[in-house]
């Protein structure tokens, strides 16, 4: 997730329309329920926390942060506070999945970057109260975003998501006359080789048919937008490349960058741009940054390994609260800190807007379409080739294009410890 940093101030109003301490929240469940299955999961990054007990000064509530979560609740269309269940192994900060009554929708808060995410969805994916192998899974969060491509406030889907910082990195100060960054891929020796050293988690691809399904199904909504936004934006229209960003909020399909260290400014955010074309083969478009989605991505993949998700039922959705770079003549510490860009209020109502859609169209056309799944027509998987096929970037499957399952993995590990391999 990001943020701007004077968008802080601007959550203290956000919150009276998006969430109220009188919200009638169910008690919690935790082990003895029955098993849920879901048939969209939200993951939201981050929500708000309402205290009403006493405190030594006069405020009564604190904030968390702002309220990506908090968007879903009390809303007409469906109740995600009638059930609450504690997962072992969620955010002390989150500990509750919410779900609705009959169990179809359901969210969980994993906390900001990637540890957060990864552990959480791990821990939803392992656990017993729920059986996840039909559920959609949709990321909804905000993000920064690229003037190249879309603006503050329009709503994007992702086909690739590309761990962007996942390199070498020379302060910028010490790099060579020929580098164009500090930012060398692993087991690389410029900036314009593609990795050598191969972890996994670099990029991954999602069902391009689902993103179709989505962005037209998020089309149907009519966007929020700002004041502030119109006028921020109207700024980055004296740069041609720079157009998109100067225009109304709009659905887009694009890509998410994901990265802990939050980047902003023109050099850095162009060097990640070069990267995701590069890890990509030129497939992705650099569009959207935030901090969580190959952490999660990479859950719900070994999740799949094991038959417990279903890697091609996922969407990411990202709205864009703040630009990752200056405009013209603009200092990039004052677009990053000061500046009151207006896109966080939009962002965080379009999460909803846009998002409902979404998942009232999987519910509502759920027995003719997506319960049987929606047939990916493009690779789908990691960089490594883990659910079978061969990824159209990298160096192509490690598994000879064969999906690896648990009892291969058992084989390995076993030929690893030289037991069944001729070893003792």
């Amino acid at each position: 997730m990001r943020f701007v940093a004077s968008t802080l101030i601007v959550a203290f109003s956000v919150v009276s329309t998006i969430a109220s301490p009188a919200l009638n929240i169910a008690p919690r469940y935790s082990n003895g329920t029955a098993v849920v299955k879901p048939k969209v999961f939200l993951i939201d990054m981050v929500s708000l926390a309402i205290k009403l007990n006493q405190y030594p000064s006069p405020v009564k509530f604190y904030l968390k942060f702002p309220p990506e979560g908090n968007v879903w609740y009390g809303i007409p269309e469906f109740n995600l506070l009638e059930r609450n269940i504690t997962v072992p192994g969620f955010s002390p900060l989150f500990p509750d999945a919410h779900c609705t009554a009959n169990g179809d929708v359901c969210q969980l808060v994993t906390g900001e970057s990637e540890i957060n995410a990864a552990t959480s969805i791990t821990a939803l994916i392992f656990s017993p109260l729920f059986d996840l192998t039909k559920t959609y899974f949709m990321v909804a969060g905000i993000a920064g975003v690229s003037p190249k491509v879309a603006t503050l406030g329009s709503v994007t889907f992702a086909r690739f998501a590309v761990q962007v910082a996942l390199q070498y990195e020379f302060d910028a100060r010490e790099i060579p006359a020929n580098f164009t960054t500090g930012y060398v891929p692993l087991g690389a020796f410029s900036p314009t080789e593609y990795p050598a050293s191969i972890y996994g988690t670099e990029v991954f691809e999602l069902n391009r048919p689902l993103q179709a399904l989505a962005v037209s199904l998020a089309k149907t909504a009519t966007l929020n937008d700002s004041s502030a936004a119109m006028a921020y934006r109207a700024n980055y229209a004296s740069i041609s490349s720079y157009l998109p960003g100067s225009q109304s909020p709009s659905v887009v399909a694009c890509d998410v960058a994901t990265s802990d260290v939050y980047f902003s400014g023109t050099l850095l955010s162009e060097a990640f741009e070069n990267t995701t074309k590069l890890f990509t083969n030129g497939g992705g478009t650099y569009c959207t940054t935030a901090q969580e989605d190959n952490a999660t991505l990479e859950a719900l993949l070994r999740g799949a390994i094991y038959n417990l998700t279903d890697f091609s039922r996922v969407i990411v959705m990202r709205t864009a609260s703040d630009f990752d770079r200056p405009y013209a003549n603009e200092p990039a510490t004052v677009n990053l800190l000061y500046a009151n860009q207006g896109g966080f209020e939009p962002a965080v109502r379009n999460i909803y807007l846009a998002g409902v859609k979404v998942v009232q169209g999987i519910l509502g056309q759920w027995e003719a379409t997506f319960k049987q799944g929606v047939k990916p027509d493009n690779y789908i998987g990691d960089i490594f080739g883990s659910l079978g096929g061969k990824p159209d970037f990298g160096p192509g499957s490690m598994f000879n294009d064969n999906p690896v399952t648990p009892s291969g993995m058992r084989r390995r590990m076993r030929m690893r410890r030289g037991v069944g391999g001729g070893g003792l």
